[in-house]
């Protein structure tokens, strides 16, 4: 299908598209707008063609996909995220598993430990507001990944659970002058300017460099497979919008933040060990782990992350680098 079909098509409610129906798997949604439960699959073993094609259209159609008792080696995790398309390395400042560089691990310590860093900055140079954690993955490059890709490997008895929002839903819940406003905008995604930077950074190991990297995006980018239109914002990489006064994007800012973050957009995943989450980074937000500050029990996440392109706006208008490398790929 051509770009002008797709940019053509009616835009229909998130909630109102036909759902497939599987042959080779079971799926039970979480709740009417996104999410769903995945199960009769063991991803340990070779999956078929027909199956992939099932796994990749629930994700089409929920947004993200839950997968319970599912005991994946970190060959096995790679293994079912390349059915997906190919693999990134592990993030574009961060480093991956010495021994599998596309593996990003996670411990909640280090949320805990970022926001006690927050905290006792100097007046000037703490983050200017707090959005919670909710964010799109690696949106300050101008290829931000397709699908991440997320297992439980410790996992706390109870705290440490991820919220998803569907960004499609969202966008359709603005009304219709403000949707009207957004589809003609673009925002600067970067890195923070309150992660510590300063000073020349390291190459990384593959000898690349960490950054800084910035990106102009469309803020109502075309979903790439449904043509859907998707609220395309990030609280915690966008410092400003192409065009506005920097008081007018504050508030727009945070009028976009509260509507991506209502309750009836979104879905809660409670974890538990060996829990595998593949959600579409195009059409969702999320936040995670929710209440680190509120527990001390260990836990432990892996993330591998499905390569992207850069994505397209109402306008026709591609997303471009201003700083910084793309998001390369690894196979």
């Amino acid at each position: 299908m051509s770009t002008a079909e797709i940019l053509d098509r009616p835009q229909a409610a998130a909630g109102a598209r036909p759902k497939f129906v599987p042959r080779r798997i079971v799926i039970e949604p979480v709740t009417p707008v996104i999410g769903a439960e995945i199960s009769g699959i063991d991803l340990t073993r070779p999956l078929d063609a027909e199956t992939v094609d099932e796994i990749r259209a629930a994700i089409r159609d929920w947004r993200v996909v839950f997968f319970r008792d599912q005991q994946l080696s970190n060959d096995q995790l790679k293994a079912f995220g390349r059915h997906l398309g190919p693999l990134t390395p592990a993030h574009p400042i961060s480093e991956g598993l010495d021994d599998h560089p596309e593996i990003w691990e996670r411990a909640a310590d280090e949320y805990r430990e970022r926001r006690r860093s927050d905290e006792t900055r100097a007046v000037g140079r703490r983050p200017p507001r707090d959005y919670k954690g909710w964010h799109i993955d690696i949106t300050f490059v101008a290829n931000p990944n397709r699908y991440s890709i997320l297992y439980g490997t410790e996992i706390p008895a109870f705290g440490g659970d991820t919220l998803f929002a569907n960004l499609v839903a969202a966008y359709e819940g603005l009304s219709p002058a403000i949707r009207t406003l957004a589809d003609g905008l673009k925002a600067v995604h970067q890195t923070s300017a309150y992660d510590g930077g300063g000073g020349e950074r390291r190459l990384r190991k593959d000898g690349r460099k960490p950054g800084p990297f910035a990106s102009l995006h469309p803020l109502v980018r075309v979903h790439p497979e449904t043509g859907e239109r998707v609220l395309f914002f990030n609280a915690g990489t966008v410092s400003h919008f192409e065009g506005l006064k920097e008081r007018e994007g504050a508030f727009l800012i945070d009028l976009l933040y509260t509507e991506i973050t209502r309750p009836e957009y979104q879905a809660r995943f409670r974890w538990r060990p060996n829990s595998l989450v593949v959600w579409d980074n195009a059409a969702v937000s999320h936040a995670g782990p929710i209440d680190y500050a509120h527990f001390d029990l260990p836990r432990v996440v892996r993330r591998i992350t499905v390569a992207g392109d850069l994505p397209q706006g109402v306008d026709g208008f591609r997303s471009q680098p201003l700083e910084g490398e793309l998001f390369n790929v690894l196979g």
